[in-house]
């Protein structure tokens, strides 16, 4: 049995100590909702002497309503993002990403700034200390190669968050506290495409909230595939947002999880001859979207499945009304 090495707690009560106290200790981690961390530290894949609870912040867990958009707190949990009734009627893709993460458990206590600073994830990684051992590590882990990719230079583990696809296509942006104080950027810039150094933040650097712009009319969805139809991760999921002229789609916006080092936001669909055609869409998403054997199951499959996911989500949308 795989157990919980010890660590020093600190439950400071806003995001000003809690940036602080990461600047002063080397050796430490954000604590949210722990779904995810407490399970790789006891697996050692994760090294923390002191981990810094969030859960006193009360900034992180509010979610606000203006008329301009919605605010939502990194500490705010899946469970409330997925029940809350604007998130619901204004922003379905986020609702639908929400539901669909692990299960009720898990969304009960796992958070939105969890979900989207998730580490990477692969098969050659998420294993126990002597299976990995048996098989020599990898790059993200005392190892000196890539398992899926020997010849590079990078890790390729797989980025597996539901919530960013389907938040980047809604426009989010981030809110972003350090030691010097605080910044914004579009959430799509969080992301790094490597496995090891997959956020652009640094180390002491805390999510604090993202911004969605007002939903006006926007439509949008949030589908995956994965092994079982509940609790596992995705092996690619996709998060469409567009509008209905006239049965048609116009400001159409994609973004895939679960395939590369970072949540995809795909480019160039502004210049198609229309926002309907499904093969110039699929060339895109061919030229993309680069899944590796970083799952059990083969890339070209879940290649495959990502302009089905989207031809499945426009149609949804398109009809509804």
């Amino acid at each position: 049995m795989e157990t919980l090495p010890d660590f020093r707690l600190l439950r400071p009560d806003s995001i000003n100590d809690a940036v602080a106290a990461r600047g002063a200790t080397a050796d430490a981690r954000y604590l949210a909702g722990g779904t995810d961390l407490l399970t790789n530290m006891r697996r050692g894949l994760v090294s923390a002497q002191t981990l810094i609870d969030l859960g006193a912040i009360a900034e992180l867990r509010r979610i606000a309503v203006d008329d301009a958009g919605l605010t939502i707190g990194a500490g705010v949990t899946l469970e409330k993002l997925a029940a809350h009734p604007m998130v619901v009627a204004e922003y379905a893709a986020l609702a639908e990403a929400a539901l669909s993460i692990a299960g009720p458990t898990h969304r009960a206590v796992g958070t939105v700034g969890g979900n989207l600073c998730l580490d990477t994830r692969c098969r050659f990684y998420n294993q126990s200390e002597p299976w990995r051992a048996g098989n020599d590590y990898c790059m993200k882990i005392a190892g000196d190669a890539c398992r899926v990719a020997p010849k590079a230079d990078r890790c390729y583990a797989a980025f597996s968050g539901d919530l960013a696809p389907a938040l980047m296509v809604l426009g989010a942006v981030a809110e972003i506290a350090g030691p010097s104080g605080r910044r914004q950027m579009p959430l799509a810039e969080v992301y790094a495409d490597d496995g090891i150094r997959y956020l652009s933040l640094a180390p002491e650097e805390l999510l604090v909230s993202v911004r969605l712009p007002a939903a006006n009319g926007l439509r949008s969805g949030y589908e995956k595939i994965r092994v079982r139809g509940a609790v596992d991760f995705p092996l690619a999921g996709v998060a469409v947002a567009l509008r209905s002229v006239d049965g048609h789609a116009a400001d159409l916006s994609i973004a895939v999880t679960g395939t590369d080092s970072r949540p995809v936001l795909i480019t160039g669909l502004g210049g198609l001859p229309g926002a309907d055609d499904q093969a110039a869409i699929e060339k895109l998403l061919r030229k993309q979207v680069g899944p590796m054997e970083t799952a059990i199951t083969p890339a070209p499959y879940r290649r495959r499945a990502v302009p089905v996911l989207v031809k499945r989500l426009m149609t949804r949308l398109l009809a509804d009304r």
